[in-house]
């Protein structure tokens, strides 16, 4: 289940949280608040256990022709991440560091899930987005994303450079101090 949390970022990330929630229209209104934006769309398609990128972007050419045509996107690509992907340890701890991106980052998750933090103005907002989610961070913002320990999901990265995923790592360790995806989805069960 999608769900938001939000807490001051001046805490050590275990305090009551000041925003707990999933439902889809008050987590839309809350990013949107502070500049992100957030949708539910369909996802039609079920992906082959094989599937690789050429298979999964043509799987969701509407939904990327719809995004091109809103946000001028040139570039997409499809990373799926399984608990055995060989890679998933040291994406995983790249993710978690504190970055930000000249773009924005936008990513529309087809399959599975991941934890998507970001640090603005004073707060860390904690989105579980999920199978359906379409989120919009502005460039600039500071976040991190965590993949889980067993991380399983697929999500569509669209980009206006042709470069991909660029980002500047800030060096703040506020990831550190904040939960991770079993955490977040344990205390929203």
């Amino acid at each position: 289940m999608t769900h938001l949390v939000i807490r001051s970022a001046t805490g050590g990330g275990h305090e009551a949280p000041l925003v707990h929630s999933s439902d889809g229209e008050r987590i839309a209104s809350e990013l949107a608040a502070r500049g992100v934006r957030f949708e539910r769309w369909a996802t039609p398609v079920a992906l082959a256990a094989d599937a690789d990128q050429a298979a999964i972007l043509a799987a969701y050419a509407a939904e990327i022709a719809r995004v091109q045509a809103d946000g001028g996107y040139r570039t997409v690509d499809a990373i799926r991440l399984g608990p055995d992907h060989p890679d998933r340890e040291a994406l995983r701890a790249k993710f978690l560091s504190e970055h930000t991106h000249a773009e924005d980052e936008v990513r529309f998750f087809v399959e599975g899930r991941g934890l998507f933090c970001l640090h603005i103005e004073g707060e860390v907002l904690q989105v579980v987005c999920e199978q359906g989610d379409w989120i919009g961070v502005p460039a600039g913002t500071p976040h991190w994303f965590d993949t889980g320990e067993r991380p399983s999901f697929c999500a569509l990265r669209f980009f206006d450079n042709s470069d991909g995923w660029v980002a500047t790592f800030t060096g703040d360790p506020i990831a550190t101090r904040f939960p991770l995806l079993e955490q977040v989805l344990a205390a929203a069960a």
